[in-house]
């Protein structure tokens, strides 16, 4: 068992705990950007950088390898920032707190952030070294890959020239990606519209919380409870037993991440309590029921509110807010017809915001078959339409779509025979990865993702082992020398 000191004389695992003192959530990776620049100076790099934020840092060939094609090694500055609801770190300035628990890094009360911190670790452990052969490297960082892919979205021409590209993004080791969904994320606004709140009323809190929460893309085919779904679901109930008010309503952290909290302020008479405790009794009977072993710890709750106000929504926004969360699709949608256990298609309902003059509700859509993304947005528009809310697409980027032809896949294959004696494993996923979006960026290009064994990404708990880190990085070192 390795102790943090140990651990820390790996220069991957060093690189990586200098990440997590780093504040890098999407959309804010100034800091970590500014870090690798650094970096690149103080190791007489030469680098490169867009006006999105993007950073190329460049190696020359090794000896013996000035003559073979470079390769691109690349993954993401940002993370993805969730906390438990008692956690009261701020991701703007203080640093992750994780802890060694036998072959796993682990963060108990926030999200590690080895995803994708763990593809930046390695690299700069390789940028910085002498020891190892391989062909010119650009090692390419983008930034906001969590929130929309903008970064190589936006990646500038000529920030990069190889044609093969190896991508350190996935969570298996072992497994190399070789084909990925697209999606789509539309945000449906809904104008707020008020009346008076009744003084007969009461205000009481309704809250959904006790769930795992996870990956959208990785883990949608487990059937983890969605909190915006169910609060949606358990205020249609509660409504159509008493005559409430609903007067502000949230859930959710992430579009990517399945929500784990959802909460709304509602009012009613304190004389329909006691139908109002039946209902949410029912409702929880039921979830638990529905969500087994899957989401056991799931819990609806009703409790006095002290906050106080004097506006509710008026009847017409509050049903079509609760009809439409309901009637959103969610979870898996279809299942793939050509690769046995591949979720084709799903959807996210994974935000609910409360804004000043509106309600904000983030729909995540995911396939591998652009024809049912197109519908599925559809589906969406269509309910948006007929209950007066508008829809904007946020963010749009296709598939990866499966290459015949990979001379990159086939070294990748001999290599992880050579340092494991086992079969390199290839595998399509459900989630998202640049990949796709770079075959529009960086042009008609050989790729491949690998990576090492993490669980619980994008959710409190998140977990890295330790002994697949390192095995992954010489499986890394051994594809660039074999490129020769």
């Amino acid at each position: 068992m390795k102790n943090k000191d140990t651990l820390l004389e790996n220069r991957t695992f060093y690189y990586f705990d200098k990440l997590t003192k780093i504040p890098r959530c999407s959309f804010e990776e100034e800091k970590i950007r500014d870090y690798l620049i650094s970096f690149a100076k103080d190791h007489n790099l030469e680098y490169r950088t867009d006006t999105i934020g993007n950073v190329v840092i460049i190696k020359e060939a090794t000896e013996g390898y000035e003559d073979v094609d470079s390769i691109i090694l690349q993954g993401h500055m940002d993370m993805v920032c969730e906390k438990t609801p008692e956690c009261t770190i701020d991701f703007s300035k203080d640093p992750i707190k994780y802890e060694i628990d036998g072959d796993l890094i682990i963060a108990r009360e926030t999200t590690l952030g080895a995803d994708n911190g763990i593809a930046v670790a390695m690299t700069l452990a390789l940028l910085e070294s002498d020891e190892y052969k391989h062909p010119k490297i650009e090692a390419l960082f983008t930034v906001n890959e969590e929130s929309g892919m903008t970064g190589a979205g936006n990646l500038e021409k000529g920030m990069v020239t190889s044609k093969r590209l190896l991508n350190i993004d996935s969570e298996t080791e072992g497994v190399g990606c070789i084909s990925c969904a697209g999606a789509e994320r539309d945000l449906l606004k809904l104008k707020k519209e008020f009346k008076d709140l009744d003084r007969d009323k009461t205000i009481y809190e309704v809250i959904v919380n006790g769930l795992k929460g996870g990956h959208s893309g990785q883990e949608i085919q487990v059937g983890l409870g969605n909190a915006v779904k169910i609060l949606g679901r358990s205020l249609y109930s509660l409504f159509q037993k008493v005559d409430g008010d609903l007067i502000e309503i949230e859930g959710g952290a992430k579009p990517n991440a399945i929500p784990r909290y959802a909460r709304a302020l509602v009012a009613v008479k304190d004389e329909d309590i006691k139908k109002v405790q039946d209902v949410i009794v029912e409702l929880n009977s039921e979830f638990v029921t529905e969500l087994g072993k899957v989401d056991p710890d799931v819990r609806l709750n009703f409790e006095k509110s002290k906050e106080t106000c004097d506006k509710a929504f008026t009847d017409d926004l509050k049903n079509r807010i609760v009809d439409l969360i309901n009637l959103l699709p969610n979870g898996v949608i279809a299942m793939s017809k050509n690769i046995v256990g591949l979720v084709e298609t799903s959807v996210n309902v994974g935000v609910i915001e409360n804004h000043e003059d509106e309600v904000h509700i983030i729909s995540n859509i995911r396939s591998s078959v652009s024809s049912a993304k197109e519908y599925i947005g559809s589906v969406n528009k269509i309910a948006a339409k007929n209950l007066g809310a508008e829809v904007e697409i946020i963010t749009k980027y296709p598939a990866w779509e499966y290459k015949e032809v990979s001379p990159l896949r086939e070294v990748a294959k001999e290599a992880y025979k050579e340092v494991s004696g086992k079969e390199f494993k290839l595998e399509a996923i459900h989630a998202g990865l640049e990949c796709g979006i770079f075959v529009e960026t960086i042009g008609d290009i050989d790729m491949l993702s690998i990576g090492p064994n993490m669980k619980g990404v994008h959710a409190p708990g998140e977990h890295l082992s330790i002994s697949s880190t390192e095995r992954v990085f010489d499986f890394l070192i051994k594809i660039l020398e074999k490129l020769k």
